[in-house]
């Protein structure tokens, strides 16, 4: 086995990120030695990822981060940022939260993976791609390579990150939300992977809404919530009889645990595929297949990762053309009633324009009150001061509450509901599903959920569609 002898220890102590109106995240300190890694639970929000970017160096302009952040007694803070990014791909890589704005689609994957090798670890062209093609492999992504972002699923698009992070090889890994969008199978996978570099002596910090990475990382395992670090203490412990109230309440929303809900009785058919089928070159995704969603209906779509089940939602809104079969929907409704709340939530909202303003734009432009807007916010417990923030400067879970607020806006009849709670942890994804339930209770919303998690879809839908199967 190759140990990794270079960096023994991030010590972080004290940790405060401050704005200009006061603390965010207050007071955060744990260690991480070689063999013992840290994992972060909480919800969205809570100061998570802000104390990963406090760690990099990558903390937004506004936000200043004070305290100590030590690798082996060198303080992180103690210089200019520029000092902290000289140690990116080299001393410390970022596995990010949203793949999706971090690849080049410009770019082809495999030459993305290539760089690393090719600039960071000086190696030349041809070694730098025979090692990208195997980084690809590892992620089970062998034939991948020449394909452009925009050609992958989310999850494909996660698993190029996690093989661009494994090229770095640096001595520390933050993981931020490596799993999510992932069907289990995948998320094992990671979760091994993630393991593997810690038996190679790489330190490890991994941010995560899923209490089963938590568990299979071991290690440490701390609690966030509302920028403090509440409790802190070995994995087994922690996760099986944690001292806080909200600890608790967290491993309680698994989706495993819920009972069902009763469904609504479904009324006439909103939106209806027939004899749909679809391929890429030699591939089949599916054939032959009729899908019908009626009025206060939710049909559940799973199976793993680049099954097809984007595919064919993207179908039935007609953003993809089916290779045969048809499509029906209500002809006395205008497109606009069709919606999709999008499994990458930064592809819905204008990188450099507040909240505030896409959403107030959209409900001019459609004749909504403000107050509908008001509403909804408040209803999915999404802070009013977040409004006037940028999509980049909120978390991955709250910005997709955002894009659920900016559906709903339209009084849709229809939504495709595209991994719609797999940026949430779990008692924020409770919350948002009881609240998705209630929409389609008052206005007899059909949904098509697409999710890797087959306890939620049984829990919560009429009827599931198995790709697996």
């Amino acid at each position: 086995m190759n140990v990794r002898t270079a960096i023994q220890e991030l010590s972080v102590s004290g940790l405060a990120v401050e704005s200009a109106a006061g603390r965010v995240v207050s007071d955060i300190s744990f260690t991480i030695g070689r063999g013992r890694p840290l994992t972060l639970l909480g919800e969205s929000g809570s100061g998570k990822s802000l104390v990963a970017q406090a760690i990099m160096g990558s903390l937004p302009p506004e936000l200043r981060a004070t305290g100590k952040v030590r690798l082996d007694g060198n303080d992180l803070l103690a210089g200019s940022r520029g000092v902290q990014r000289r140690l990116w791909g080299r001393e410390i890589s970022l596995l990010p939260q949203e793949p999706w704005l971090a690849l080049d689609p410009t770019m082809r994957v495999q030459g993305q993976v290539a760089e690393v090798h090719r600039y960071v670890k000086g190696r030349d062209a041809r070694r730098s791609r025979q090692l990208a093609a195997g980084n690809l492999g590892e992620v089970d992504l062998p034939g991948a390579g020449r394909l452009y972002p925009f050609q992958m699923s989310g999850g494909m698009a996660q698993r190029v990150a996690i093989a661009i992070a494994h090229a770095a090889g640096s001595d520390l890994l933050i993981a931020d939300e490596p799993t999510k969008g992932l069907d289990a199978a995948l998320r094992d996978s990671v979760t091994a992977r993630l393991r593997q570099e810690v038996e190679n002596g790489r330190l490890l910090l991994t941010i995560t809404h899923d209490v089963a990475v938590a568990r299979a990382l071991g290690g440490m395992v701390g609690v966030m919530l509302n920028g403090e670090l509440i409790e802190c203490g070995p994995a087994e412990r922690q996760l099986s009889a944690p001292t806080h109230d909200y600890s608790r309440a967290l491993l309680a929303a698994d989706p495993e645990s819920w009972s069902r809900q009763a469904p609504t009785t479904p009324g006439g058919v909103v939106l209806a595929g027939y004899g749909l089928a679809k391929a890429f070159g030699e591939a089949s995704l599916f054939a032959d297949l009729n899908v019908e969603i009626r009025a206060g209906e939710i049909v559940a779509v799973v199976g793993p990762s680049g099954c097809g089940k984007t595919t064919l939602g993207n179908i039935l809104l007609g953003l993809v053309k089916s290779d045969s079969g048809s499509v029906e929907r209500r002809n006395d409704l205008p497109a606009l009633r069709y919606q999709k709340l999008y499994q990458d939530p930064p592809s819905v909202f204008a990188p450099h324009q507040p909240i505030r303003k896409g959403l107030a734009d959209l409900a001019r432009l459609h004749g909504r009150s403000w107050n509908v807007v008001e509403r909804l916010v408040s209803r999915l417990r999404l802070q009013s001061s977040l409004l006037d923030r940028l999509p980049g400067q909120i978390s991955g879970g709250e910005l997709q509450r955002f894009a659920l607020v900016r559906a709903l806006l339209l009084e849709p009849v229809f939504l495709f509901a595209d991994e719609a709670t797999s940026r949430l942890d779990p008692v924020s994804q409770r919350e948002v599903v009881a609240f998705l339930l209630e929409i389609v209770r008052e206005t007899g919303l059909g949904v098509l959920l697409v999710t890797h998690d087959r306890h939620l879809a049984e829990r919560i839908s009429n009827r599931v569609i198995d790709f697996a199967q």
